[in-house]
Parts: structure tokens; C-alpha cells; sequence
């Protein structure tokens, strides 16, 4: 005796039909999926933007299983394993815009974040860890939900609800799901290695971008600023900074993404920036301290062959705190290596021409001590034999006048020569200033009054004292020389801007004057993003006000 094992064997011949080509149409309704499949995986590996594959995914999704509604949950990068993205399918703009925030792994969602296996569920509101739906949100019974991975790394998960025609999803449904969600975990991984290749080639031209600067004019601050920005823009930080010192002495030099007056030092060149600097490693940190204003944040150390010179700080905003976890910390911090070996460079080079400036000086000093002066003297010497050889009383006078002229010539000179020498290399600005002062003092026959307002040794930048001093002794020099001056004042004031003001009581400036030592004080300024100004009436004394930012 056989048996049926069918249970077809008393069925009638149209039951038998109807079975018939109820197994036909499964057969094409499977082929036809497969087919979907294999387009949908063809199309989702042409897209290498991160964004289109996820949107196509969803939509493809829906379409397999014949699902109303279909969502992937992306996975951040954050120890917490919650939603970072949530791409949604079949919902309106309308409606999503009531629905209000899209869910972030809570909750239903969050069983298969921790425990990334297949799921079915005939109703989503009678499982236990249902959170419910918010207001406006439209009824959803029937849920799939399969985890997005390849081998061991899981992206994310794609859940579906509302089978059409009102049906629970079915076990061949999740095979096609499971499929799906297989081919787009290789079509992500292809299109984020496509990302980080691309941030890595972001990182390689500015890199590039920074040693060509550097190579330029950029030095200073101005240098410092440039990398700070560019490393800010690449990483898509909300905030960089660079420090530079050793870990007992850190200054915080420049601030990127935001006016460093609104952020304390202490909290950008703080424990975490001087940790950097002392281990010569980079630092994470999940947030920077002193308030909630940064979240997590990342800092590199300047390093070269030399040691360490000072750190590179890059902040997020606790709201944008996944983009932290997206920056591989040894691109910043190959970054900063080659920054520092340009800002290296660049500093070699400024002392190569500073150098060169100072060999010109030196030749300079020669000649006027050697030939010039020398000369001087001899012509001096002359001038004083003729006079006690001159019959006239009047004529000896007129040359011994001239004679005093000289020696007041060859001792500007000296000092001159002596101002060559020391200009580039004092350190501390307000005695050279002094000391300029007590030396116009030989030439005026009194002492000008000087007076110092606000932190001038510690305001006025190191590139800006050259400058500075050079117009004190010009203007000084000028009123030694022409203006018959009784009385002097000088001041120096420090603040946002550098003011050097020098006023005579003297005849004034004449009217027809050739601006040669006036006109290089007003293009050093105009250079130093300033100006110069002079005020002069005939009888009345001149002023001039020379004022820079101390800050370019």
C-alpha cells in the first residue's frame, strides 16, 4: 500500500489544477525575485556614495517582499551602538515632518542592534519591548527586521512593516530579506573603504596645500593659522587649535571655527592638549571639559626629529560627536608631522634671510666706519686748519660751525652703525625703545619724555618691534635734524593696536618737504595693515602717530 504523501490523492482534478498553478506561480514569483535581487545588487555596487546605496536598499527592499514601509537604521561609531542615520521608504513628507525625531535604536529596534539576528513579529505593538508609535504615525502590524553585516562588522539594520494584502511576512520573505541585506553589507563596506580612501586623499592635498603655503611667504602666526583652518575643514571639526611649547609652558597661539575671545585658553590648552605634547601621541577624548559647548575631541602633537613642539586640536559639537569617530587619528597626526617639518623649513628659511640681512648690516657698518667716517674726519681736520689759517674772524666761525656739523654727522652716523647692529636682535622692546630715546638725547642736548601704555613687552609681536624701531629713530633723527625743537614727547602705547606717537614743540614741516624717511614710515605701516599720520603747522610743532594692529 502506498500513501499520498501530498495529501493530493482524493483531491478532485480542479483542486488539483488550482494546486498546480499555485506552485507554477510561486516558482515565477520566486524567479521574478531573484531577478529583483540580482538588478538590485547590479545597481546598488554602481553607487559608491554611501547616501544613494542606503536610499536604494530600502526601496529595492520593498519591493521583494511586497512590504508597504521600509527602513535601514545606520549604526554610529560611538561605544553606544545607537542609530546615526535612519533612511525611511514609503512615508510622506508630510508625515514625516509630524511624526517629529525619527527613531534612534530604542526600544524594538534596539533588540536587533544588541542582538543582530532576523526577527518576525505578526503584530509590532504586542512585543514586549514595543515603545509604541508617536502622534500622526500610521498603523504598522506585521515586521521584518534583518541585520545588515559582512562576516563579523554589522552597519546596521533593515526593518520592514506592512506586508501588502495584510499577511505576516514569511519564512521565504526573510530568505530574500537576509539576501538582500548580505549584498548590501559588501555594497557598504565598498562605498565607505570608497569614502575613506577619499577623506585619505582630502587629508593628502592639504597636506600638499600647507608645505606649498609655508614654502611662500606665510610665516608666524599667519602660518599657524592656516594650518589650524585647513585641518579644521578636512576633518569637519567644529573647532581647531594649535599650542605650541613644551607641557610647562603651552600657549594656545591660534583658534580656528570660532572667535578665540569666546573660549577660555585653559579649556583648548588644557590637561588633555599638554597630555598630547608630554607623550608625543595622540589623544581622544569623549569630551574637552569646562561646559557642554564641545563634545568629543582629538589632539596630535606637532612632532618632528627634533621632539615636540606643541599640539593640534580638532573638537565636535556634541551633536555632531559621530563625525569624531570617522577621522582615523593617524591622518591628522601624519598631518601635523608634515605641517611641522614645513613650519621647520619655513623657520630656516626666515633665519637664512635674516642672516643675509644681517651680512648686508655688517657691510654696511664697514663702509661707514672704514670710508665714510673716515672721510668725515679728514674732511673735518681740514676744515679746522683752514679756519685758524682764515684772516677773517667771520670765515672762521662759519668754519668752525661746519666743522661741528661734522662731528655731529659722524656721531648719528656711529649710532646708526651701532642701531645696525641691535635692531633684529633685542628682545625686550620697551628698554630698546629707552634706550633709543637716552641716545636722541646727545643730539637734542635734552632728554625727550617717554611714557608706556598697556603691556607693550608683551603686545608688541617680535616682527613688528624691527618696524616699530626703525620709525622711532627716523622721526627721532628728523627732529634732532630739522626741527629746532625745545621739548620732545614720545609714547608708546599697547592694546589692539601698536601707537608710537612722537611731538615736537619745533618750526613745524616746511611746506615744500620731499617725503623720503616720512614716506617709508607711512608704507611700513600701510604694509603692517596701519597707517601714519602727521599733523604740522608752521610755528606750531609737527605730531606723528604711527599705529599698527597688533594682531594682522
Amino acid at each position: 500500500m502506498t500513501t499520498n504523501p501530498s495529501g493530493l490523492g482524493d483531491a478532485s482534478f480542479d483542486q488539483l489544477l488550482r494546486e498546480v498553478l499555485s506552485r507554477v506561480d510561486g516558482v515565477l514569483d520566486e524567479q521574478e525575485r531573484l531577478r529583483l535581487l540580482l538588478d538590485a545588487v547590479v545597481t546598488m555596487a554602481a553607487d559608491l556614495s554611501v547616501d544613494g546605496v542606503l536610499a536604494r536598499i530600502v526601496e529595492v527592499a520593498c519591493d521583494l517582499v511586497g512590504a508597504k514601509y521600509a527602513a535601514l537604521g545606520v549604526l554610529g561609531g560611538g561605544p553606544g551602538k545607537r542609530l546615526r542615520t535612519f533612511i525611511h521608504h514609503g512615508l510622506s513628507g508630510e508625515q514625516v515632518t509630524e511624526i517629529g525625531d525619527l527613531p534612534t535604536g530604542h526600544g524594538l529596534l534596539g533588540i536587533i542592534i544588541d542582538r543582530p539576528e532576523p526577527l518576525r513579529l505578526h503584530d509590532i505593538a504586542a512585543h514586549p519591548a514595543s515603545y509604541g508609535f508617536p502622534a500622526h504615525h500610521p498603523p504598522m502590524s506585521s515586521f521584518l527586521g534583518v541585520p545588515v553585516r559582512i562576516r563579523d562588522r554589522v552597519f546596521g539594520n533593515l526593518y520592514l512593516t506592512e506586508k501588502v494584502g495584510g499577511v505576516d511576512f514569511t519564512e521565504q520573505d526573510e530568505e530574500v530579506v537576509v539576501a538582500l541585506a548580505a549584498a548590501a553589507g559588501v555594497v557598504i563596506e565598498n562605498a565607505r573603504l570608497y569614502e575613506e580612501a577619499s577623506r585619505r586623499q582630502r587629508w593628502l592635498e592639504a597636506t600638499a596645500e600647507i608645505t606649498a603655503l609655508l614654502a611662500g611667504r606665510a610665516h608666524g602666526l599667519d602660518a599657524l593659522q592656516a594650518v589650524a583652518d585647513r585641518a579644521r575643514e578636512v576633518s569637519g571639526a567644529d573647532v581647531a587649535w594649535v599650542a605650541t611649547g613644551d607641557e610647562d609652558d603651552l600657549a594656545l597661539q591660534v583658534v580656528s571655527g570660532t572667535d578665540p575671545a569666546d573660549v577660555p585658553a585653559r579649556e583648548l590648552a588644557g590637561v588633555h592638549t599638554c597630555e598630547a605634547v608630554r607623550t608625543g601621541a595622540a589623544v581622544s577624548v569623549p569630551g574637552l571639559g569646562g561646559g557642554d559647548r564641545f563634545g568629543p575631541a582629538l589632539i596630535v602633537p606637532l612632532r618632528s626629529s627634533g621632539g615636540v613642539e606643541g599640539a593640534l586640536g580638532l573638537a565636535w559639537t556634541p551633536e555632531r560627536a559621530d563625525l569624531h569617530h570617522e577621522v582615523d587619528a593617524a591622518l591628522p597626526a601624519s598631518f601635523a608631522e608634515q605641517a611641522t617639518l614645513a613650519l621647520q623649513v619655513a623657520r630656516a628659511r626666515a633665519d637664512q634671510e635674516r642672516l643675509m640681512v644681517f651680512e648686508d648690516r655688517d657691510r654696511i657698518a664697514r663702509d661707514l666706519h672704514d670710508v665714510v667716517i673716515q672721510r668725515l674726519f679728514a674732511v673735518g681736520l681740514g676744515l679746522q686748519t683752514s679756519a685758524r689759517q682764515a684772516g677773517s674772524p667771520e670765515l672762521a666761525g662759519r668754519l668752525e660751525s661746519s666743522v661741528d656739523e661734522l662731528d655731529a654727522t659722524i656721531k648719528e652716523i656711529r649710532r646708526t652703525i651701532f642701531a645696525l647692529g641691535s635692531l633684529e636682535t633685542a628682545s625686550d622692546i620697551q628698554a630698546e625703545v629707552s634706550r633709543m630715546v637716552d641716545r636722541a638725547a646727545g643730539t637734542l642736548k635734552f632728554r625727550p619724555s617717554l611714557r608706556f601704555t598697556g603691556p607693550v613687552r608683551t603686545l608688541v609681536p617680535d616682527e613688528l618691534a624691527p618696524h616699530l624701531l626703525a620709525v622711532l629713530g627716523e622721526a627721532l633723527s628728523n627732529t634732532s635734524r630739522h626741527a629746532e625743537a625745545t621739548a620732545v614727547e614720545v609714547s608708546l602705547s599697547a592694546g589692539e593696536d601698536i601707537v608710537l606717537c612722537v611731538a615736537d614743540d619745533g618750526r613745524g614741516l616746511p611746506a615744500d618737504l620731499h617725503e623720503s624717511g616720512l614716506g617709508n614710515m607711512r608704507r611700513r605701516a600701510e604694509q603692517l595693515g596701519g597707517r601714519c599720520e602727521i599733523v604740522s603747522a608752521p610755528g606750531a610743532g609737527t605730531r606723528l602717530t604711527w599705529t599698527v594692529p597688533a594682531r594682522r
